[in-house]
């Protein structure tokens, strides 16, 4: 059974909130927030994907600590754009 699109796109914004490190939640939430209804449904996989991603890395990836594996270097820069003062 496939998961309607509305559907995925609630679950995928409940995961960005629900982390495990605060900094993630309110990174993930917003970011969710703004872009999930417009995603394509290969851009909702890799989201999805990457939200199965270790916290500490995805913080990591986000600030520019460490180098974004690929596939995930153009949708962490597209995150981590949205912080940038």
């Amino acid at each position: 059974m496939t998961e309607p699109r509305d559907i995925r796109i609630k679950r995928l914004k409940m995961r960005s909130m629900r982390r495990g490190i605060k900094e993630m939640d309110l990174i993930l939430q917003a970011y969710a927030e703004r872009t999930l209804e417009d995603m394509t449904p290969e851009t909702l996989d890799l989201y999805e994907a990457l939200l199965e991603e270790n916290d500490q890395d995805l913080y990591k990836w986000v600030t520019g600590q460490i180098e974004t594996p690929p596939p995930y270097g153009a949708l962490v820069d597209e995150i981590a754009r949205t912080f940038q003062p």
